[in-house]
């Protein structure tokens, strides 16, 4: 008589190195994944609506930022801190980590996809570190809050962008740890391309808001 072999349960050899995992464990749906598809669209249209609203509102901080600084007697402007040139630097190549696992999500490179995302999400962190530097080493010359109407711009401008970032920062972890797991696949990438999304609009609007601070003073 014959031997009997049993399947053999199916496996999925992506790129990048490393060896196959199951297929289940990089595919198309998972815990804490996102099914491809029609939902995928509806995610998309809900972070745009949620990126008008942020507009709304640096629009109207910037409004009051112009107006206030044209109508004030007691305007200083601030030098400021060197630390933000860094962080700029550092929020710049986050965009540009991000992009890279996208892509490798996309290709279903799977190491590659938790590499550049683990790199994304420290240089988030970097930059909120940083900006909590910039803060020290303003409140070390003396200049608070409510030191003067520009000191009180900066903090409120830079705050509102750093509190908007720690979200995508919060995302970013999540798919870290999804991805580690080997829980996110290149048919449920639409948690990375939505955050993807945010994270790049945040980095234009650190720009701008920098931009902001250094021109209109």
């Amino acid at each position: 008589m014959g031997t009997t072999v049993a399947p053999q349960r199916p496996e999925a050899t992506l790129g990048g190195g490393g060896g196959n995992i199951p297929a289940e464990g990089f595919g198309d749906s998972g815990p804490g994944g996102f099914s491809p598809g029609a939902g995928r669209s509806v995610y998309r249209t809900g972070m745009w609506l949620a990126l008008v609203a942020v507009t709304m509102l640096f629009v109207a901080f910037t409004s009051a930022y112009i107006v206030r600084s044209g109508i004030s007697d007691d305007w200083q402007p601030i030098a400021i801190p060197s630390i933000l040139w860094a962080n700029t630097v550092l929020l710049v190549l986050s965009s540009l980590t991000l992009e890279r696992t996208r892509r490798a999500l996309k290709r279903g490179l799977r190491e590659a996809v938790n590499w550049w995302v683990s790199v994304t999400a420290i240089l988030g962190v970097a930059f909120l570190a940083g900006q909590l530097l910039a803060w020290n080493q303003l409140s070390s010359q003396g200049i608070y809050l409510t030191t003067n109407p520009s000191s009180s711009f900066f903090y409120l401008l830079t705050g509102a962008h750093g509190l908007h970032l720690l979200g995508g920062v919060l995302a970013l972890l999540y798919i870290t740890v999804e991805a580690w797991r080997y829980r996110l696949g290149p048919g449920n990438r639409t948690v990375v391309e939505v955050t993807a999304i945010y994270w790049h609009f945040m980095d234009g609007l650190w720009i701008y808001i920098l931009c902001l601070l250094l021109f209109w003073r």
